[in-house]
């Protein structure tokens, strides 16, 4: 039986009816997206991991209990799940998430390198690194939305789904998080300049 063809559903399916392998296709299929989200948020590789096996653990006791019923929308609920369980994690350290990488990993050497000169990437590397920083600046909602869309790879329902808000809502805050950046970048620009 080969499991990379079947559906979420059936995957499902085959782990609610004692088949471990149906979970363990459905884990290797979004581990990358869903470990991304999380640890976006966090910026803690041991805190993502602790909190992408919560979600997990929550995964497998709802589907045991019966208690799954979202039909083909796998992803975006296992999603919603992790996001819940950040949320929680920074309740209940009273703080913010905040968007920045810990030294030992950085999105954009993950998001794909190229061969290029010292300086291009000095150049490059000061860019992600102030753009970084200018997203920290964003209303969170703004945050959130650029996160999960450019860096989990997200589709705009998937994130309406995880943020329980409507697609309008959700496009509407990623084109102020972008027109923000774009202002925030224009700034900086007109204040190296003078």
């Amino acid at each position: 039986m080969d499991f990379q063809l079947k559906s979420d559903q059936d995957l499902i399916h085959q782990y609610i009816a004692g088949n471990e392998a149906g979970l363990v296709e459905l884990i290797r299929r979004y581990q990358s997206k869903i470990y991304t989200s999380i640890y976006l948020l966090v910026k803690d590789e041991a805190l993502a991991e602790d909190i992408f096996q919560d979600t997990f653990i929550k995964v497998i006791n709802t589907l045991k209990a019966g208690k799954y019923n979202e039909e083909g929308k796998f992803l975006p609920w296992v999603t919603r799940i992790g996001h819940n369980l950040v949320i929680d994690h920074f309740r209940r350290e009273k703080r913010a998430p905040m968007v920045s990488n810990g030294d030992d990993f950085d999105i954009f050497e993950v998001l794909g390198s190229y061969d290029q000169s010292a300086e291009d990437k000095l150049v490059r590397e000061q860019t992600h690194k102030d753009l970084k920083t200018l997203i920290q600046l964003l209303p969170s909602e703004q945050k959130e939305v650029l996160i999960m869309r450019h860096f989990a790879d997200m589709s705009f329902k998937e994130i309406a789904d995880v943020t329980e808000v409507s697609i309008n809502t959700a496009l509407g805050r990623m084109r102020y998080a972008l027109n923000n950046l774009r202002k925030m970048m224009q700034n900086k620009e007109m204040s190296l300049k003078n």
